[in-house]
């Protein structure tokens, strides 16, 4: 039988795939995988397209059992990971022989791991997408987190398996993340960023904010210096983003993270740039952030540099595929 039993399914595991995108209108958040960079590269291992889901696994991973041979690639931060009580590296195509036990362990750097499985997991798209949506209970398996005792299928691969020549991986997890305890975030203007006061704007920038335990797919609470605004004028609720970043009434900015909902009545000071969403990804509670202020420009530069990159790997790992289907 083509599947993996879960029998630990971890602090929390989700299946996540690059989001539910055209239903913000409905009400509907996009959710998706929090670190997309991790997610993607995990699937251009094995082989899949770039959309395909994976296992999002928080701070302690999941114990699974498979019933047929697989092909998996685990991407994201730093993970304890054994396959049947023997460490395995991150980065890099794994063979699981039918039988096998995977466990991932504690996370000693970062916060998310993403496993991608050849072929792709068999879940039934919602609206276009297998992402579970936790708040809505849509979405992934039964809309909600793995439990002890759930069965995965897979869908077939057309991928095929050399064991004996899954032996290669990537060097890219440097070249994106950040570890340690402070983490620099860079952020355009926000929308209402000349509402708020230039003292406010000053301390913004210059003064540490902690990720705090009141923090989950759907926001960053930060604790830190206060902001205040030139206007106490009323919003009218408009469409916010992954990476918006509000200032509610107490002062302390919030961070939208993939869970968002779809519009928000706080200010906005500030919108944190795509490419340093899957550092933000792998920030955990305790964790300090320092904003840096960002053209508009660079940031879109820096997102092309990135799409480039991503390509880059993608065009990379293909070809050592081909090799491998060519030598067997």
């Amino acid at each position: 039988m083509n599947a993996i039993h879960v029998i630990h399914s971890g602090l929390l595991t989700t299946i996540q795939d690059l989001g539910r995108w055209g239903f913000q209108k409905d009400g509907v958040s996009v959710s998706g995988a929090m670190d997309s960079f991790a997610s993607r590269i995990a699937n251009f291992l094995v082989g899949n397209e770039a959309h395909e889901a994976t296992l999002e696994v928080t701070m302690l991973g999941p114990t699974l059992r498979f019933e047929k041979d697989a092909l998996i690639a685990i991407c994201g931060g730093d993970f304890s990971c054994t396959l049947n009580d023997e460490q395995v590296s991150l980065w890099k195509p794994l063979f699981v022989k039918s039988g096998s036990v995977l466990s991932i362990g504690a996370c000693r750097n970062g916060y998310r791991a993403y496993i991608a499985f050849a072929g792709g997991l068999d879940i039934p798209l919602i609206m276009n997408s297998r992402s579970t949506y936790l708040q809505a209970q849509i979405g992934g398996l039964h809309g909600r987190a793995l439990r002890k005792g759930d069965m995965l299928l897979l869908r077939s691969s057309d991928r095929p398996i050399f064991p004996h020549r899954v032996n290669w991986g990537i060097a890219v997890s440097a070249r994106v993340y950040i570890y340690g305890k402070k983490k620099t975030i860079r952020v355009t203007e926000g929308i209402e960023y000349a509402t708020f006061t230039n003292e406010s704007i000053h301390y913004f920038f210059t003064s540490p904010y902690k990720i705090t335990t009141q923090s989950d797919r759907m926001g960053y609470r930060l604790q830190g210096q206060a902001l205040e605004r030139n206007t106490e004028q009323e919003m009218v609720s408009e469409a916010v983003t992954f990476g918006t970043i509000q200032v509610p009434k107490d002062g302390q900015p919030i961070i939208l993270m993939a869970d968002r909902q779809t519009t928000g009545g706080y200010p906005r000071i500030a919108q944190v740039i795509s490419v340093d969403l899957p550092i933000l990804a792998q920030a955990r509670p305790g964790d300090v952030i320092q904003f840096q202020k960002t053209k508009f420009e660079e940031a879109q530069q820096l997102y092309i540099e990135r799409e480039r990159e991503m390509n880059r790997w993608k065009t990379i790992i293909d070809q050592k595929w081909r090799e491998i289907r060519g030598t067997n």
